[in-house]
């Protein structure tokens, strides 16, 4: 009988191994980033950080959005950060290198990954500095996504270990894709900040 145990727990240990784990299922990244899928904006749905203090400047936020833009060498693209704070908008620009499942920015030392969702105009990123999680972000091009979906990411920042996920009020306004005449009315930094 203790043989057949034995057996048992031998065959057991060797499917638990060979399944992957619900985790680096959440977690798996898109086999390749394809631009003409990026290409223009995509609202914050919600956001997970490593670090609280992080959590506190997205809190701040009334909106934002990122805006992908290329041009005839489609590896090489523009990438803009949108941010509506305060009644004012801050527009942060980098040059980002496009390389399988994500992209790195030119002058910094932080790489994206894009992982798979189930929502079909999402894109969830990852955003790491020396290999660790700093950031994960889910963009859309509507607003608001299904409660399939959110849970979805809760699970994915979970998997990371990072904070529960904060999601942005929908009805608050985004702000112009483009700065407006006026440079009151907007900050712009070649830069990224938090």
């Amino acid at each position: 009988m203790f043989a057949v145990y034995i057996i048992v727990f031998i065959c057991w240990k060797s499917v638990s191994h060979a399944a992957p784990s619900a985790c680096e299922n959440l977690l798996h990244p898109l086999e390749q980033l394809d631009f003409h899928h990026l290409e223009g904006s995509w609202a914050l749905v919600a956001g997970s950080v490593s670090d609280p203090a992080h959590l506190e400047s997205l809190k701040s936020r009334d909106s934002s959005r990122i805006i992908f833009a290329g041009n005839n060498d489609t590896s090489k693209i523009s990438f803009t950060r949108v941010f509506s704070s305060h009644d004012s908008c801050q527009y942060m620009h980098s040059n980002i290198t496009l390389q399988g499942s994500g992209f790195t920015f030119e002058q910094l030392n932080v790489t994206v990954t894009a992982l798979n969702t189930s929502c079909s105009d999402c894109v969830a990123m990852r955003f790491d500095k020396s290999k660790q999680v700093q950031r994960f972000y889910l963009f859309s091009r509507s607003r608001e996504v299904g409660q399939t979906e959110m849970e979805e990411f809760k699970a994915q920042a979970a998997c990371l270990n990072i904070t529960a996920p904060f999601v942005m009020d929908p009805s608050k306004e985004l702000c112009p894709e483009k700065i407006s005449g006026n440079p009151e009315d907007a900050f712009y930094s070649n830069t990224i900040i938090n």
